[in-house]
């Protein structure tokens, strides 16, 4: 268990950039105000980058920051079952505590932004086309891809990279994936980065801020748990673990 104060910390870390990112964009008044889905994925890219970096420093060598990833390692036996839900619990908690810093680091800008779905989206994901089935479908596939990448690029074939690269190899994945699958459901590919975010967004005092939006909120933890696991039987019949 000596992995789950790097997991909890890493995984706030990610939330603060990622989720503030998201602020700075969409909340009105910011700085960075309507500056778009490029600035939003490369801000993603990067949380996940210093959350992974934070995470390892303190002991979490596996540096998940993700429950689906880390059900799929625990499926490929990095992890007992009591040591996967207690970093997963550890992850959510993580996950909770980075966004209300992004909640206080923002305080002004709530009340001045009148559009709800905006204050939300902050937090958690919103589908751009509210389908559950399609919207589900897209987080599974985005998810699938992201655990099997990190299966084939640390894969032994591709040689022992130095030390400290890693993380640097798992932003840029995170980047491409915004960038290319990211547009139907706002990519949460994370039940941690969204489920965490949304209880906060639940119980903050944030000035007119709606629905959190529970009807929705099983698409991003259910969607990106069965793509992870999928995502390890395929590496596995194919070779890549």
């Amino acid at each position: 268990m000596d992995n789950l104060f790097g997991e909890f910390l890493g995984t706030a870390i990610l939330v603060i950039f990622g989720c503030g990112v998201v602020a700075d964009v969409c909340l009105k008044g910011s700085k960075g105000e309507n500056s778009g889905w490029i600035v939003i994925t490369a801000g993603w890219g990067f949380a996940v980058m210093l959350g992974v970096f934070t995470a390892t420093s303190l002991g979490a060598p596996q540096g998940d920051l993700n429950p689906a990833v880390t059900l799929a390692k625990a499926m490929n036996g990095v992890y007992t079952p009591t040591q996967a839900v207690a970093t997963m619990v550890s992850q959510l908690i993580g996950g909770i505590v980075g966004a209300i810093v992004v909640y206080l680091a923002y305080l002004p800008h709530w009340e001045a932004t009148e559009d709800k779905a905006s204050k939300l989206g902050v937090f958690s994901t919103i589908p751009a086309i509210r389908s559950y089935a399609s919207n589900f479908l897209c987080e599974a596939i985005g998810t699938f891809l992201l655990v099997l990448m990190i299966f084939a690029m640390f894969h032994a074939n591709n040689g022992k990279f130095p030390a400290g690269v890693g993380p640097y190899l798992v932003g840029v994945l995170i980047w491409a994936l915004g960038l290319s699958i990211g547009g139907p459901t706002g990519y949460a590919i994370n039940p941690a980065r969204d489920l965490g975010p949304r209880i906060a967004h639940a119980i903050l005092p944030i000035a007119g801020k709606g629905t959190s939006d529970w009807a929705y909120s099983w698409v991003p933890v259910v969607g990106p748990m069965v793509g992870g696991a999928v995502a390890y039987i395929f590496a596995k019949l194919v070779g890549i673990i």
